[in-house]
């Protein structure tokens, strides 16, 4: 185990990114059609694709997922991945004609301080073939891909995975990208709300403060008064090598989305766009009840723990009034 969304067989991760534009891309890449489902939670979201994962709709299976910088037009990130898997011959089959399936979500990152006048066609689409090129199984995390010019409310975000087993030996793992309008972190200090849930010091072993004073639990918004419905996201992907069904999938996303309640303060706001993709590869069976709400409930540790290495291994971006990254302030990580 790599602590890695790619511990879970047949699942690849790619990233692309600019640093001059400060935002890229991140592809989730399944080498088959993985059974998928969603939660959307966030006021102000950016998707590409999703009514296809409504529980009454056909398709069933996806091909990869795109992770995207650039707001709406990070959702052009979907047709560069799309474009790599047509080339390989992947996709939904309609009498001879393929189409891959490729759900997406952005985060707003238009105003982090790169440079954002690409001209008549934003850059997100050639970022997304680079991705899905580049997917593999071992991958960075922190300021890279669709988590370049991330940032939350105090520190810089980024991208972030983590990893676990349940008791019956079933994988699950999760990918985010940590765009919050709320903080990651206890106040300013160097804790982070998810602690309870960290293994083996993943985002620096600080456990949490011995107390909590009012000023550690007051709001702290990205954009302070001025913060607006678009601004903000948090997205992640959870996949397990569960056999799942699609309305399964979908509560295993439910489930998995109060990871984001671990670990962000506050979350889920009018201000945010925060997505689950949640899919199942289909090696293990599990019991339809008690073993789905195991694995929801380590899903959901799983995903805090993401979001907290996301803004641990970030770095700062090197523009004029950057946040700092939680390095900078409280020195070197593990």
């Amino acid at each position: 185990m790599k602590n890695l969304l790619t511990d879970i067989a047949g699942v690849r991760v790619g990233h692309a990114d600019n640093a001059a534009l400060a935002s890229g891309v991140t592809a989730v890449i399944f080498d088959k059609p993985a059974v998928a489902s969603m939660d959307l939670r966030g006021g102000g979201p950016g998707t590409r694709e999703v009514a296809l994962l409504d529980l009454a709709n056909t398709v069933e299976r996806m091909d990869a997922i795109a992770l995207s910088g650039g707001s709406a037009f990070g959702l052009e990130a979907g047709g560069g991945v799309q474009a790599w898997l047509a080339e390989q011959g992947r996709g939904f089959e309609v009498r001879g004609a393929i189409i891959p399936i490729v759900p997406g979500a952005v985060v707003f990152d238009l105003l982090n301080g790169g440079d954002k006048k690409w001209g008549r066609f934003a850059p997100y689409r050639e970022l997304g073939y680079t991705a899905a090129a580049a997917a593999g199984t071992s991958f960075a995390q922190g300021s890279i891909g669709a988590g370049l010019g991330a940032t939350t409310a105090n520190f810089k975000g980024g991208v972030g995975s983590a990893s676990a087993t349940t008791p019956d030996g079933v994988r699950v793992a999760a990918l985010a990208v940590v765009n919050a309008v709320g903080s990651v972190t206890v106040g300013d200090g160097p804790w982070f709300w998810a602690a309870p849930f960290e293994t083996e010091a993943e985002f620096g072993g600080r456990g949490l403060p011995p107390s909590f004073t009012p000023d550690m639990l007051a709001m702290r918004l990205k954009g302070g008064p001025a913060a607006t419905a678009v601004e903000s996201t948090t997205l992640a992907v959870v996949v397990t090598d569960a056999v799942l069904t699609k309305p399964q999938a979908r509560r295993l996303a439910m489930i998995a989305q109060t990871g984001f309640a671990r670990a962000i303060y506050p979350v889920h706001a009018p201000l945010d766009g925060d997505v689950v993709f949640a899919a199942a590869t289909g090696e293990k069976p599990i019991d339809p009840l008690v073993g789905l709400t195991e694995l929801g409930m380590v899903a959901a540790n799983v995903v805090a723990r993401a979001i907290a290495r996301g803004v641990y291994q970030a770095t700062a971006l090197p523009f004029p009034g950057a946040l700092p990254a939680w390095g900078d302030r409280f020195g070197s990580r593990l």
